[in-house]
């Protein structure tokens, strides 16, 4: 059940008239959003709906346990069964099959042959992405960064909810469970701007990542071989247009169908293709992972507390693991490895002539941006191929040139980089600001308009469903 489907549809109106025009208590409230949020997870595979619940009981039991002990040592074996449970369970789906493959390469450079059996095991539906959901809880609650909660029902709310459950953003307990303890309803303007959100979440996916963007991306990375310096260049830009039109059209309904709910979730985007530099990038891209990775990874290898060359370490670490985190296969982690890498040599240029005037010049700043965009394309290679293969090809196209094969029409490159230059220009005028102050600036009467106009183009716009990018992490 996706948000661009009419299931989902007909799913939401039936939440929403359940939530509000039944009469029942809080908890009834909060009970029959859990069996919806179930009810939506089951969706795609029923069966995992057991390991999801697994999860949310024996985390809620060991934060229970661990703030009952004042003893040392028995709180951390506490957190170590949510750690090893939570990590295993994601290892074995996630990383069973890439471990078995990189076995039998490792042992066959000593002459040993061995053939693994086939790994067939299903990916559960955003187990990356509630995973950290329920760590970041266990782990807050053994540094004493929140009392934990006693009612099972509020925590098992909190994981499975449905508009943030499988693909982010990815929310922390000590901000959204306060919202389980008194009765939430949504105000009128609450219930107007969660719907705004989204419908211009819809667009965004439906219309400007997979009709517009989707198709000239996958005509280019589907003849990697034959790519040239335009095509490559082109079919990157597409992609990066629709990864983010993708990812965050999905995150922005999922804010609106949680506001329209009266729930508040944390923004996941802040006009990332206007940042200046990695670090202003990762402010604003999947900003929930990143200070998820900051908070929970970066800060507890030492963070910046021990030394420029143990800072450069934990940045890479943080970098690399997160790209593990985003899929099981080489070219993710080298996407990890090259963000990482231009952390580190931004952090470096700061210490040595970050005092320069030309930084902070009006001219400089713009030029900063182009060159963040750019950079941050060459890492979207890795993340869109299918092969490492297909991205050294790619790469070498964009950087060393070769004879285009046309493998874009005139129409499709035209689109391609007038979409680009709209995206990256919007984000860099925008970048100081949010969505919200955004739509607030729109005369009042253009906003009916402009809505009316998602909408109609939305349902008009027909071909195949595809799934969310980010469905699977």
């Amino acid at each position: 059940m996706v948000f661009n489907s009419l299931t989902f549809g007909v799913f939401f109106m039936v939440v929403l008239g359940l939530y509000y025009l039944v009469p029942m208590s809080w908890w009834g409230r909060k009970f029959t959003l859990l069996l919806a949020s179930y009810l939506f997870y089951a969706a795609w595979n029923p069966p995992f709906v057991l390991l999801l619940m697994g999860s949310t009981v024996i985390d809620w039991w060991v934060a229970a346990r661990m703030a009952a002990t004042t003893n040392v040592a028995r709180r951390r074996a506490l957190l170590l069964i949510s750690l090893v449970f939570n990590l295993g369970v994601l290892a074995f789906f996630k990383y069973g099959g890439f471990l078995l493959d990189n076995f039998e390469h490792l042992v066959a450079l000593f002459g040993v042959h061995y053939q693994p059996p086939a790994w067939s095991i299903v990916l559960p539906i955003g187990i990356s992405f509630y995973t950290f959901l329920t760590l970041s809880y266990t782990i807050d609650v053994y540094y004493r960064e929140m009392e934990p909660v006693d009612s099972l029902l509020d925590y098992a709310f909190f994981i499975t909810f449905f508009p943030h459950l499988v693909a982010g953003p990815i929310i922390r307990a000590k901000t959204f469970l306060p919202q389980c303890v008194t009765p939430r309803r949504a105000s009128a303007a609450q219930m107007g701007w969660g719907l705004t959100l989204m419908t211009i979440g819809l667009f965004e996916n439906v219309c400007l990542a997979d009709a517009l963007m989707a198709p000239a991306a996958d005509r280019v990375y589907d003849s990697a071989a034959k790519a040239g310096f335009f095509d490559a260049w082109l079919g990157t830009l597409a992609f990066s247009a629709q990864i983010f039109f993708d990812f965050a059209g999905y995150t922005t309904c999922a804010i609106g169908a949680a506001l329209c709910l009266g729930f508040v979730l944390t923004d996941n985007f802040r006009f990332p293709y206007g940042a200046i530099g990695f670090s202003d990038f990762w402010r604003r891209w999947h900003m929930s992972l990143s200070s998820w990775l900051r908070d929970y990874l970066y800060v507890p290898l030492g963070g910046n507390r021990q030394g420029p060359r143990r800072t450069q370490v934990n940045l890479m670490l943080t970098m690399l693991l997160g790209g593990l985190w985003h899929g099981a296969a080489w070219r993710f982690v080298i996407w990890g490895g090259m963000h990482g890498t231009y952390l580190v040599v931004e952090r470096w240029a700061r210490a040595n002539w970050g005092d320069l005037r030309a930084w902070r010049s009006r001219g400089m700043r713009p030029a900063l941006a182009l060159g963040t965009y750019a950079l941050v394309c060459l890492t979207w290679v890795f993340f869109r191929a299918t092969s490492l293969g297909d991205a050294g090809r790619i790469t070498r196209a964009m950087l060393a040139g070769g004879a285009d094969q046309h493998l874009l029409f005139r129409g499709d490159r035209a689109v391609v980089v007038l979409v680009t230059v709209l995206l990256v220009g919007s984000h860099f005028a925008l970048r100081d600001t949010t969505l919200e102050d955004t739509w607030r600036r729109v005369p009042a009467w253009a906003r009916p308009v402009l809505l009316a106009s998602m909408i109609l183009t939305v349902s008009l716009i027909s071909g195949d469903e595809r799934a969310f990018i980010y469905f699977q992490f």
